[in-house]
């Protein structure tokens, strides 16, 4: 019968920080305003996934959580049990998950076999029904080098050989290419489809006017996004306006649901004596205030990097470079192209330099006068190649078995 009530399954391994749950979750939003009878479920083992709202036709299944721990290896986020029972336990759901569900298409956002291998039986299943897989990647993944190494011990290369269908860059081929110097074959290259990025829009209905309290004066939005690896950002912005040197515009801080408490505390305690300091802890309608303010201060991830393009505000970065170099490497081509300027962390806690730029910051031209154009077609790409997929596919009477049509 035709198959009138497609399904997506999209995977998101990490559990920690807000960049892979909001790219998965921009992703389902378009694809379900795109197609009307289409579903889509996300597996993700963030534990604040339940803070988001999520369109009609779109849900989530949220896996037990793991925490990163700052050498590499991971732990269970809440429940007393050993990392090894964990990832039993969530790659039975994942498992579960998509034998029920049984998806056209599953994209698997970032790591091609999830958590520690946690979705290579699943993709091996969903493989044999002719399930089309994706592997859904961000445009900077790291420096080569370090990539090689993590995906040679991985083996993530052999399931971009063997187990999927299609590779997603959520980029430019022209900005970079996330595979340089990992040494695939011509075969996986001829898989690749680069997107663009991903457009962000402002959410319907209304939510500013708490988050906002400067009303309509011109104010600058600093956001760390999960936070957890934010601290030294906030802080020098801190001393900046403590340090009085030059006028500043307001500053209004997103610190994000992953700071640390005890630094949440500190940094609240300091801006309550800043007369043009407000912080907040966490918003799920960031574009928002990303929409209303004059000027964006952030990290230089990979969501950050795709709002201040739709936002066309102009921003500074300040990019981590461990544990990945990827926000380094993406605020570099972005500064070099003339859509941001960045400071490098290496300079912090220099209070001086920090006001310079934070002065400066509001008269520089927003990245639409570097003159690029259709850098925000992805979500159009990604719609266009799903409906694609999709027309050539029908679904067995019988339950929960997928045919391709050729």
């Amino acid at each position: 019968m035709p198959n009138d009530h497609p399904r997506i399954l999209i995977y998101s391994h990490d559990s920690f920080g807000l960049g892979h749950l909001r790219r998965c979750r921009a992703i389902a939003h378009s694809m379900v305003g795109a197609m009307d009878r289409l579903s889509v479920i996300i597996l993700s083992g963030s534990p604040i996934i339940g803070s988001f709202d999520f369109r009609p036709r779109v849900d989530f299944v949220r896996v037990p959580g793991v925490i990163k721990l700052r050498d590499g290896a991971y732990s269970s986020h809440s429940l007393s049990i050993g990392i090894e029972e964990m990832l039993r336990l969530r790659a039975s759901i994942i498992e579960h998950t998509a034998d029920v569900f049984d998806p056209d298409v599953m994209i698997v956002d970032k790591e091609p076999l999830g958590l520690r291998g946690e979705v290579q039986p699943t993709l091996e299943m969903l493989k044999e029904r002719g399930t089309r897989l994706v592997l859904g990647l961000r445009d900077v993944m790291d420096d080569p080098a370090s990539l090689a190494d993590e995906w040679e011990r991985k083996h993530a290369v052999s399931a971009l050989e063997d187990l999927y269908d299609e590779i997603w860059v959520y980029g430019k081929a022209e900005v970079h290419d996330p595979l340089e110097g990992i040494g695939v074959s011509t075969n996986v290259y001829e898989k690749i489809l680069y997107t663009g990025y991903l457009k962000r829009d402002v959410p319907n209905g209304d939510g500013t006017a708490e988050l906002n309290p400067f009303d309509d004066e011109p104010f600058i939005l600093v956001t760390p996004g999960g936070g957890g690896d934010g601290m030294e950002l906030v802080d020098w912005v801190l001393r900046a306006y403590e340090a009085r040197e030059r006028p500043l515009f307001p500053a209004l801080i997103v610190l994000g649901p992953f700071m640390p408490a005890e630094k949440q505390a500190e940094f609240k305690a300091r801006s309550e004596t800043l007369r043009d300091v407000h912080i907040i802890r966490f918003t799920p309608v960031i574009e928002r205030l990303m929409m209303e303010a004059t000027a964006i201060v952030g990290m230089g991830g990979y969501n950050i990097f795709c709002e201040i393009l739709s936002f066309d505000k102009p921003t500074l970065l300040v990019p981590r470079v461990v544990p990945r170099r990827e926000q380094a490497i993406r605020a570099a081509k972005a500064e070099s192209a003339g859509l941001v300027t960045c400071l490098p962390i290496d300079d912090y806690p220099n209070v001086e330099m920090m006001v310079d730029a934070l002065a400066e910051l509001p008269e520089r031209a927003p990245p639409s006068a570097a003159g690029f154009e259709e850098l925000l077609c992805g979500l159009e790409t990604i719609n266009a190649r799903t409906e694609t997929i999709l027309s050539g596919r029908v679904r067995r009477p019988a339950y929960g078995r997928l045919t391709v049509v050729r």
